[in-house]
């Protein structure tokens, strides 16, 4: 599933990358601790995190995760967004907890199996 449509489906603000929307979503990943996804993401994984530093950028791009979705209205750091924009991660937000991120994105059917 496109990510644009995720992004619709969900009602989603995108902060940064909006060109790269295009992107397959092929599964997804929530967690908020960068080493477990360093270990345990996968290429395509939409990310689902409260985490709003620059180094979830970093991450994303290492393992060619297919966006970041930061939950709960969790603040982000200016320097975030910037650097996304600066590596075409896209970056997402919305007010919605975890739970109910992955549960809809579950339900439309972006799974990793």
């Amino acid at each position: 599933m496109k990510l644009s449509e995720i992004v619709r489906q969900l009602s989603l603000e995108v902060k940064a990358a909006p060109e790269k929307l295009d992107v397959e979503v092929t599964g997804g990943y929530v967690c908020d601790l960068l080493s477990y996804v360093m270990a345990n993401g996968k290429a395509g994984d939409l990310w689902i995190t409260i985490q709003g530093h620059p180094n979830i950028i970093a991450v994303a791009s290492l393992i060619n995760l297919a966006g970041i979705v930061v939950v709960e209205g969790a603040k982000i750091d200016p320097g975030t967004v910037e650097k996304a924009e600066q590596e075409d991660v896209p970056l997402l937000v919305t007010n919605e907890t975890a739970y109910v991120v992955a549960g809809r994105l579950y339900a439309l059917g972006a799974s990793d199996a």
